[in-house]
């Protein structure tokens, strides 16, 4: 760790952590309910487990995000933070206000949780990933422009590089798109169009410059490839995203009452939108390849080459099995849709986030890496959680497949709840992975406290 101010990464980096536990309980929570009804039922019924389960998610990753941000940009521009203080302020902030979301989903119906909050004044709740009260919609607002202000002066003042230009206007990007969330009109087809302008436009769209510029970086610390190949890279990748994922959009668009050009549009680039990734893929492994040295965070190494991987296949190749619209027709909404969810937020997000946390903190305790003993159990959960990964991901596109075909396609089709019972043995299956996943988080956070010999920094 270069600059003090850096360290104020540590507490987003470690409730990042604690949240994304909160979000696999949440799974496994709705994993059983699939196949045992009335599980947990009426104290945590299905549609609070989900929205914590997705809230959380959403959450940690913005943590996530903002930590890397606080650690990358200090280092990248060669300069202290603009103001540690106000880092920290923000972090608690965002913490209270999450948590006490979080309580009021368990504790109270939504319908009184609207009320309580002022949703009456200014309508924004009741919509998938957008649960959040107003009031706490306006809490992120406020806690993104303090960390934006923060950010932005720390790069003005600072050496400007491609990847924290990059990073910033992915962060910027980011926060005007959520502005969309206060945009609730009345009429449905209106409301999904612009629904879909937070949804899409981040995880298709600005999140994925966030992702090119976390693993560059990364990527430039571990390989010591010259930092001009490296940002040649990121234009190309940046460049493909924005393209492809902007007028991706329109594959959300098939059958909400858009105009039919959409079925073209929405197929053609978003049939694309794996190109991108797989050029991450290249990237990674390329760099990797011609590294210039050994760095000691082996560990590291290996979660920025599995960020490549599995983000490809996630976002990219099950992204591109039901994103054509004579395919969606069939496949819209059905288990296929959970399969490539789960991997593409995986691959792209979470383990890049992760890539971070395993470069930067180890360095913020003051040594080089975690010990060779350390490294190897993280890498184990490296495994544990990738390779469940990949079986939840593979079990819930059989039960879509089995879902398309008994209720959509079959002659004699069968009613959605009939069609479910007929998937239950994939759903234990998804469970008993989720179950691994859970393991391969433990092992990987205990890889933070085993001992061995230190390698100073």
């Amino acid at each position: 760790m270069k600059y003090t101010s850096q360290a104020v990464a540590k507490p987003y980096f470690i409730a990042a952590m604690g949240l994304f536990v909160a979000q696999v309980l949440f799974g496994l929570i709705m994993g059983l309910q699939y196949v045992i009804g009335d599980f947990l039922f009426p104290h945590i019924p299905f549609n609070v487990a989900r929205m914590v389960h997705t809230n959380a998610l959403i959450v940690w990753l913005l943590m996530g995000f903002m930590g890397s941000a606080y650690y990358l940009v200090p280092e990248e521009a060669e300069t202290e933070l603009h103001s540690p203080k106000l880092a920290l302020i923000l972090f608690w902030v965002f913490l209270i206000a999450a948590a006490l979301t979080v309580i009021g989903y368990l504790a109270v119906p939504y319908a009184t949780l609207a009320r309580i909050t002022g949703n009456d004044l200014l309508p924004t709740m009741g919509r998938e990933f957008l649960e959040q009260p107003t009031i706490t919609k306006i809490g992120i607002v406020i806690v993104a422009l303090g960390f934006l202000y923060n950010i932005s002066m720390t790069f003005l003042k600072g050496k400007k590089t491609a990847i924290t230009s990059v990073l910033l206007l992915g962060l910027w990007g980011l926060a005007i798109f959520f502005l969309f969330s206060f945009y609730n009109p009345h009429n449905l087809v209106r409301d999904k169009f612009y629904w879909w302008w937070v949804v899409h436009l981040w995880v298709e769209g600005v999140w994925e410059l966030i992702l090119g510029a976390l693993l560059a970086f990364v990527l430039i610390k571990v390989t010591g490839v010259d930092r001009e190949v490296i940002e040649k890279w990121l234009y190309v990748i940046v460049t493909l995203a924005l393209v492809t994922g902007m007028i991706g959009t329109g594959h959300h668009y098939f059958w909400i009452g858009a105009p039919e050009f959409w079925h073209w549009w929405g197929s053609i680039f978003s049939a694309l939108e794996p190109v991108p990734f797989f050029a991450m893929t290249l990237f990674a492994f390329n760099m990797v390849n011609r590294r210039r040295r050994e760095h000691p965070n082996r560990a590291a190494t290996l979660w920025a080459l599995g960020t490549g991987v599995m983000a490809f296949l996630g976002a990219g190749v099950w992204g591109f099995m039901h994103t054509l619209a004579p395919v969606n027709y069939y496949t819209h909404g059905t288990q296929i849709t959970a399969a490539h969810g789960h991997m593409a937020f995986y691959g792209a997000y979470v383990m890049v986030v992760i890539t971070m946390i395993s470069y930067a903190m180890p360095l913020m305790r003051g040594r080089a890496a975690n010990s060779n003993k350390a490294q190897v159990v993280e890498m184990w959960g490296f495994w544990l959680m990738t390779v469940s990964m990949v079986f939840i991901t593979l079990f819930l596109t059989a039960a879509g497949i089995l879902q398309v075909w008994l209720q959509r396609v079959s002659e004699t089709p069968m009613s959605f709840m009939a069609t479910q019972d007929q998937i239950a043995l994939f759903y234990w299956m998804r469970e008993v992975s989720g179950v691994i996943f859970l393991i391969g988080l433990v092992v990987y956070l205990i890889s933070f406290f085993v001992k061995g010999e230190e390698q100073a920094a």
